[in-house]
């Protein structure tokens, strides 16, 4: 499984989760607002922080439809009011470049990609919604950058159309699983999709989420997510379709900290550990006499057993050995038994 690389940053199982804290639209178009999450992502340690571009003209019809259960307002007013302009997405880049956060964009349009394009952007993150929306992508593809695609409302048959454009183009890239329910259950997130996207396609796999809280994230990482994304705000009373199911920087930073926790602790295989040897020694049980016993007497269920502490020659494991064979000297009670002692 190749990694990929965005910006200094390296994507891997081997490294520690890419955590994307995603503001999307919940600055409301409002410049300052983004300034604030940007502060706050850097704060709470975020690898990345993205957005979303809007050009709403260029990426719907005209339309009174509203966002299904997620808003009672019409979509297309929900994007025109979010819309930041070039200029203040290039002004916001500028930031994130000088504060060492990544900043990343969602497009929704070729002029939305071509814009991000201008901005020298490290990668393109492709939103769910887009998945199989294949002459973007292949739009996208040809610029010929790292990929992240997210794969809510899409199944292996539908992803693997997707990625066929972007491997003709040779472009570095990683899938997301995601489930597209604002918010998500606990009972349809499915993390089991992370080990299956990775077996299917042989791909770094993350976990873009929208369950409420962090807890799905650091079972995803268990599974071998090694990217997170959330939708992040600044408080939860502002407002914007997603604040609701959005982290606040506290939790920003307890998911960065608590990832890094998930994916230290999720390495290695089962050993004993050189450390565990001062606990064996007290907690481990040894071999030893629970009455006298003479020479040449024959050890048996009755006159030895296993106690603590495991610092003797035999061990519990080495107990059945040891029935039947005798012993070269007289030996008292509640003693451990040694190599020794046997005949």
């Amino acid at each position: 499984m190749e990694p990929i690389k965005i910006g200094n940053r390296t994507i891997s199982l081997n490294d520690p989760p890419f955590v994307m804290a995603e503001v999307g639209i919940n600055h409301e178009g409002d410049y300052n607002k983004a300034l604030q999450l940007v502060d706050a992502a850097v704060e709470a340690g975020a690898d990345c922080i993205k957005f979303q571009t809007h050009i709403t003209e260029k990426e719907m019809i005209p339309t009174d439809m509203k966002p299904g259960e997620i808003s009672d307002e019409k979509l297309w007013d929900i994007i025109k009011r979010c819309e930041l302009t070039e200029e203040e997405e290039k002004r916001l880049k500028e930031v994130c470049d000088e504060k060492k956060i990544i900043f990343l964009s969602t497009p929704f349009s070729r002029e939305a990609s071509d814009r991000l394009e201008k901005l020298n952007v490290a990668a393109y993150k492709i939103g769910s919604g887009e998945c199989n929306n294949l002459p973007l992508i292949e739009h996208i593809a040809r610029k010929g950058k790292p990929i992240i695609l997210s794969t809510g409302m899409n199944d292996i048959a539908s992803i693997k159309k997707s990625i066929e454009i972007i491997k003709k183009y040779d472009n570095p890239f990683m899938l997301m699983h995601c489930v597209s329910m604002y918010p998500t259950p606990y009972n349809k997130v499915h993390l089991q999709a992370i080990p299956q996207l990775q077996k299917e396609f042989n791909v770094p796999v993350g976990l873009s989420d929208h369950s409420m809280n962090i807890y799905t994230c650091l079972g995803g990482v268990a599974l071998g997510a090694v990217a997170l994304e959330k939708h992040f705000t600044m408080i939860r009373d502002w407002p914007g379709p997603d604040v609701p199911i959005s982290i606040e920087p506290h939790e920003l930073k307890e998911l960065v900290i608590g990832a890094k926790a998930v994916w230290e602790a999720s390495q290695g295989d089962k050993i004993i550990h050189p450390e565990e040897k001062p606990v064996i020694d007290f907690a481990y049980a040894s071999v030893v006499t629970i009455k006298a016993i003479k020479k040449g007497e024959e050890l048996t269920m009755e006159n030895i057993w296993v106690k603590r502490p495991g610092t003797g020659d035999f061990l519990a494991k080495d107990f059945d050995s040891l029935l039947g064979k005798r012993v070269k000297r007289a030996m008292e009670a509640e003693i451990q038994v040694k190599r020794d002692d046997i005949e």
